[in-house]
């Protein structure tokens, strides 16, 4: 296999500073997550204005593209959005307090994130499943059997699930 070898490096590096100022590269990521950050500490005060401080950690804001008076606040909870949507009027007047000019505010829930995780079996230990009934699964099926009819079905259903499972 012939590879293509590699070019002369003559080009020095540069600061990483350099890269973000620069209008042509990233200056304007730079400049969009500076305006980010105003905007959150203005929605904090704001919030705090209205005794709402402790929402501001569950709210993630931002502006909806293609317009920059329409604000975007992502939250996690139902409960949040619907205490906001009471709000609106107030919090908009708020921002505008604070510097920051916008129109309407749309308030959406964050997807949920997967309350289950899946993790890889370690060993063979963990493919056994339990053989029997617990303690306390027992006395209950038990007690069941008391309780039911000596003729019905479901009795001698029970107790052949009984007979069938081992301590």
């Amino acid at each position: 296999m012939n590879f293509a070898p590699k070019p002369n490096r003559t080009k020095a590096a540069h600061e990483w500073l350099d890269y973000l100022r620069d209008s042509e590269g990233l200056g304007g990521i730079l400049a969009k997550t500076e305006d980010l950050v105003k905007l959150k500490i203005a929605l904090k005060a704001a919030l705090f204005e209205l005794d709402l401080d402790n929402l501001a950690s569950k709210i993630e804001a931002g502006w909806r593209s293609g317009s920059q008076n329409e604000l975007f606040l992502l939250v996690s909870g139902a409960s949040i959005a619907t205490r906001l949507q009471q709000v609106l009027p107030s919090l908009i007047n708020e921002l505008a307090k604070k510097g920051v000019v916008c129109t309407t505010i749309k308030v959406r829930l964050k997807p949920a994130s997967p309350a289950w995780e899946i993790k890889p079996r370690e060993g063979h230990q963990a493919a056994q499943k339990p053989k029997g009934f617990n303690a306390v699964a027992r006395a209950s099926w038990e007690s069941l059997v008391e309780k039911l009819a000596p003729d019905s079905d479901l009795r001698k259903a029970v107790e052949r699930l009984l007979q069938s499972k081992p301590k």
